[in-house]
C-alpha cells in the first residue's frame, strides 16, 4: 500500500527535462558580435574623418567659394601643356597650346595655395588689363584632395624672362632705352592709384615687392612686361594692406632700409623698394650693353661679382649699405661712356 501511494505521488508531479546545452557556434555568435559592432563603427568613423579632413592639415581647399567659373576661352577649349619654361618658389610655368594660340600656365601645389590666392586677386583687381603688365586669362583647380593642382593661365611670351634674354644676348642702346621705358611705364602704372579706369572702378596703388629681372618678361619686340605678382599688395584707402612684413622677395634685390630692418611699413616706403629694385635690373641691363666703351662682360647679377650666386643677408648688407669696392662708381662711369638721346 506504502509503494502504491509513493508511485501515485511521483505519476502526479511533471517531469522538467533538463535545459538543452547551447551549440559552441551560438557562443562564438554572442561573443563576437558585439566586437565587430564596435570595430564597423570605428571603421565608419575613422573613414567620416578621412573624407572630411582636407589633405593637408594646414590647408582647406574649400575654405572660399573658388575662382569664377573658368573662362570661356578655356572651359569650353581644349588645354594641352606642353613643356616646362620656369620653376620658381611657387610653382612652375608651363608652355600649353589653347586651340591655335599658345598660352602660359603656372602650377601651384595645394600646399601654396595663398600664393595662388595672393596673385589671383591682384589679376582681377580692377584696371590690371596694361600693356606693360602680364595679360591674365583665367585661374582654375584641376583634380581633387591629394592631386588638386592650381593654375594660372596667362599670356605666353616666348623670349621669356630679361634674366635669360641677357644671358644670351647683347643688346644695343635703342634696345635698352626700349626695355628700360616700357619696364618703367609698367612699374609705374601699377603704382599708381586710379580712382575711376576704363569703367572697372577704383584700381588702387600696387607694390611688386619681389621686381626683379627674373619677373620682367619680353615681347618679341623687346617690349617689358611684369610678372609673378604673388607677393604683391595693395593699398586700399581705408583698408588694411594685408601682410606688409618687410623682408620677402628676393635677398639680392632688397633695398637697404629693408637690409636694415628700418622700413616704416607705409606705401610709399613699400614703392621705394620696387624702385630700388629696378635700379639693379637697370644696372643689369647697362652691364650687357654694347654701347659701353670696350669688350660687354658676360651676364652677372647685381653683386654677383662681390658676393658671388647665394649671398647671406649680412654678405648684402655690407655690400649695399656699405659698399667697399667701388661697384657704383664703375657703374656710372659706364653709364657716361654711353650716348645719350
Amino acid at each position: 500500500m506504502c509503494l502504491l501511494n509513493i508511485f501515485r505521488r511521483v505519476k502526479r508531479r511533471k517531469f522538467h527535462p533538463p535545459p538543452p546545452t547551447p551549440s559552441l557556434l551560438n557562443i562564438l555568435v554572442y561573443s563576437l558580435l558585439p566586437i565587430a559592432v564596435l570595430s564597423v563603427a570605428i571603421l565608419l568613423a575613422f573613414w567620416m574623418y578621412r573624407h572630411r579632413k582636407p589633405p593637408y592639415g594646414h590647408v582647406d581647399i574649400n575654405e572660399d567659394p573658388g575662382p569664377p567659373p573658368p573662362s570661356p576661352l578655356v572651359g569650353l577649349k581644349p588645354l594641352q601643356l606642353l613643356e616646362i619654361k620656369a620653376r620658381g618658389r611657387f610653382g612652375c610655368v608651363w608652355k600649353a597650346q589653347l586651340m591655335n594660340d599658345y598660352v602660359a600656365v603656372k602650377i601651384f601645389p595645394i600646399q601654396d595655395k595663398q600664393s595662388w590666392q595672393s596673385e589671383r586677386e591682384i589679376f582681377n583687381t580692377p584696371g590690371m588689363k596694361h600693356e606693360n603688365l602680364l595679360q591674365f586669362i583665367a585661374a582654375e583647380k584641376r583634380g581633387t584632395n591629394l592631386e588638386t593642382e592650381l593654375w594660372l593661365i596667362t599670356a605666353f611670351h616666348d623670349k621669356g624672362s630679361l634674366t635669360d634674354y641677357l644671358k644670351g644676348n647683347i643688346i644695343s642702346w635703342n634696345e635698352l632705352c626700349h626695355v628700360a621705358e616700357t619696364m618703367a611705364r609698367g612699374l609705374s602704372y601699377l603704382h599708381e592709384d586710379v580712382p575711376w579706369c576704363k569703367g572697372e572702378g577704383h584700381k588702387p596703388a600696387i607694390a611688386h615687392r619681389d621686381f626683379k629681372s627674373k619677373n620682367v618678361l619680353l615681347k618679341n619686340d623687346l617690349t617689358a612686361v611684369l610678372a609673378d605678382f604673388g607677393l604683391a599688395v595693395r593699398f586700399e584707402p581705408g583698408k588694411p594692406p594685408g601682410d606688409t612684413h618687410g623682408q620677402v622677395g628676393t635677398r639680392r634685390y632688397m633695398a637697404p632700409e629693408v637690409l636694415e630692418g628700418a622700413i616704416n611699413f607705409q606705401r610709399d616706403a613699400f614703392l621705394r623698394i620696387d624702385m630700388y629694385a629696378m635700379g639693379l635690373v637697370l644696372w643689369e641691363l647697362v652691364s650687357r650693353c654694347r654701347a659701353v666703351d670696350g669688350p660687354v662682360d658676360e651676364y652677372m647679377l647685381p653683386f654677383e661679382e662681390e658676393i658671388g650666386q647665394h649671398p647671406s643677408l649680412e654678405d648684402l648688407w655690407a655690400c649695399s649699405v656699405f659698399p667697399r669696392n667701388g661697384s657704383w662708381l664703375t657703374l656710372l662711369q659706364k653709364e657716361k661712356s654711353c650716348t645719350v638721346f
